[in-house]
């Protein structure tokens, strides 16, 4: 059985982080095995929470797991609860990657041309350091402007489409690390991911449907790597990820009363 190491927070409420990660891995006949780095009540989009900062547990745990000769096809990593995991996490990549093992950072810092709550210049200078460490990233526009040491704004359409293809060429060029550019809106009603893989620039478009929903981008990471450790090219990795979340956000718009940062019922489609 492939295993896929999920470096993240786990949440009580909004569908995000490790739970979501933790159920598609295991639909997809994997293992997910969680180095957890904090734990929240609920995730930050409400109102107010409450949290569990896991920093200085986390080396112990690793520590553990190399007295158990883990092996990983896959590592994830997503939210850092603070600047010193990183340090924690491009270890545990050192250690852990061999030749086959596949790395999918997202680089979770910011959205709509805002930094997140909490995400100072130490912060995303540590998430930027994360992002080089693997194979591929998931950055949103926002995010990749802030990875390629750009000002960034809240753009839609084309621009975006453009800015998109600018910036990953430009990274790829720097890192060589393939991308899988997330939330691009398009206009009011498409919702478009571009996908760089060193090559060839192509784009995915969806009908977006209502606002922003929690944890997407954490099923969008668990889906693709899946899919990829199943043989699948990256841009059919993405595309897959797409529909499934696409789906996902449907079954969940058909309830009566919707709050975005529950997350969406992906439940129901494994």
């Amino acid at each position: 059985m492939k295993k896929i190491a999920v470096i993240n927070d786990i949440s009580g409420f909004g569908k995000c982080s490790l739970t979501a990660a933790i159920p598609i891995i295991s639909s997809n006949n994997m293992q997910c095995c969680p180095l957890v780095s904090g734990v929240f009540s609920n995730q930050t989009g409400y109102e107010s929470f409450q949290y569990a900062d896991l920093t200085d547990y986390m080396q112990g745990f690793i520590d553990e797991w190399k007295k158990l000769n883990a092996q990983f096809d896959a590592i994830i990593t997503g939210f850092i609860t603070n600047y010193k995991q990183a340090e924690i996490i491009k270890s545990f990549i050192n250690e852990f990657k061999n030749e086959k093992t596949i790395v999918v950072a997202d680089p979770v810092m910011a959205d709509g041309g805002e930094r997140y709550l909490g995400f100072d210049d130490e912060r995303i200078s540590a998430v930027c350091s994360i992002a080089q460490k693997a194979d591929i990233i998931t950055p949103n526009i926002s995010e990749l402007c802030l990875l390629c040491g750009e000002s960034f704004e809240n753009i839609r359409g084309e621009k975006a489409i453009k800015k998109a293809e600018t910036l990953s060429k430009r990274y790829y060029e720097k890192n060589g690390i393939s991308l899988v550019v997330t939330g691009i809106e398009t206009n009011e009603n498409e919702i478009t991911t571009a996908v760089f893989n060193g090559k060839d620039f192509k784009t995915i478009t969806n009908k977006k449907m209502g606002e922003s929903f929690s944890g997407t981008g954490d099923i969008m990471n668990a889906y693709l790597t899946c899919q990829l450790l199943k043989g699948k090219s990256l841009f059919e990795s993405a595309k897959a990820s797409c529909e499934f979340i696409s789906k996902a956000i449907q079954v969940t718009m058909q309830k009566e009363s919707i709050n975005y940062a529950d997350g969406v019922d992906f439940e129901k489609l494994l």
